[in-house]
């Protein structure tokens, strides 16, 4: 497996962030967010003028063998069928991807099919779907190290020159269900709390997605190494998302962290290394059960919260245009001494 070496954030900047926020023309704290969201962009970049630069998304691809069980009312094959829509430029994420200006990546990492080539795809197969956890490990070992480096690689070589914002999306159908298991194992919360519908199960077809998800976390029940708990339970796309958020980080970039099965990658990149809480924009709360539960055990605070759960990276691209908000009124906004204003230290 990779080492990753993500340097914690240097404070000595942090005071003259804060002081440049709060000497803006506004009360203190009255822009709410987007004023931690600047104070954290500026401490990712070490700078009291950051800036975005060339935003990216990248959206990994791959099919589960837990599908077998009967988790998802969606047939695998809609798994090739969103790729494909997602070449075509059809899907949600292809228009709010388009609407702010940000590149999008499309990965292979392991869909049970086989693609024609095309140019926007990138080939990044590492086995044509993962077996059936509820049977036995989703990967292999090397699989996963596989995956985790190919993600590493993927990150340095597919945004754009001198991308510094990157997002996360996926697609899979039964990943829900990937993402629920390592959730339970990662934190250590009751199932109950971590399974949610997925693509719209029915209530009979829940309470049958928790009885798989148990009986395979107890079949695996002396896995508890993160890595280990990745490999076991893990999607190729959820792998390959935890290697190229790591590798993102090393690189100093914003992660910008989409839903439940993002985050669920996020929360294996953060037990193998912790700094990279640190990069992280947590965009949205996404609808799926157990999303918020996760972010309240990472103690993370999302931007919005808009009842989404479609995934693909679209909370991260609907959520971009608050970074550049963040930025732009620190960059742009006049303090109360450049304007002339009297602030509340000055009489009142």
């Amino acid at each position: 497996m990779n080492s990753y070496s993500i340097p914690p954030l240097s404070t000595i900047i942090n005071d003259e962030l804060q002081q440049k926020i709060d000497t803006k023309t506004k009360p203190p704290g009255s822009l709410g967010k987007l004023e931690s969201l600047a104070l954290q962009v500026g401490r990712i970049q070490n700078t009291l003028s950051p800036e975005l630069r060339n935003p990216s998304i990248l959206v990994f691809a791959g099919d589960h063998g837990i599908t077998e069980e009967g988790v998802s009312p969606f047939p695998q094959e809609v798994t090739a069928q969103m790729v494909l829509n997602f070449l075509q430029g059809g899907a949600a994420i292809n228009v709010f991807c388009r609407q702010h200006s940000i590149s999008l990546h499309v990965v292979d990492a392991g869909v049970k099919a086989d693609f024609p080539e095309n140019p926007d795809l990138v080939a990044a197969k590492i086995g044509r779907g993962t077996k059936n956890f509820a049977q036995q490990s989703a990967m292999s070992k090397a699989e996963c190290e596989q995956a985790f480096s190919k993600g590493a690689e993927l990150s340095r070589t597919l945004p754009e020159a001198e991308c510094n914002v990157i997002g996360f999306g996926e697609m899979g159908i039964g990943n829900t269900s990937s993402a629920a298991a390592l959730m339970q194992r990662l934190t250590g919360l009751p199932l109950e709390d971590c399974v949610g519908k997925g693509t719209g199960l029915d209530d009979s077809g829940l309470v049958r997605k928790r009885e798989i998800l148990q009986k395979a976390l107890d079949l695996h029940k002396e896995i508890v190494e993160p890595q280990e708990v990745l490999a076991t339970f893990g999607g190729f796309e959820i792998a390959m998302m935890v290697g190229a958020m790591l590798e993102s980080a090393v690189l100093g970039r914003i992660l910008l962290i989409d839903g439940f099965i993002a985050t669920s990658a996020f929360l294996a990149a953060s037990r193998i290394v912790p700094e990279i809480q640190q990069y992280a924009v947590f965009t949205h709360q996404s609808d799926e059960r157990g999303h918020a539960a996760m972010l309240k055990y990472l103690d993370a605070e999302p931007l919005i919260s808009l009842g989404m759960r479609l995934g693909e990276g679209t909370g991260a691209a609907v959520a971009y245009p608050l970074l550049q908000s963040a930025v732009a009124f620190l960059n742009e906004m006049a303090s109360f001494e450049s304007a002339g204003v009297s602030d509340r230290s000055d009489g009142e």
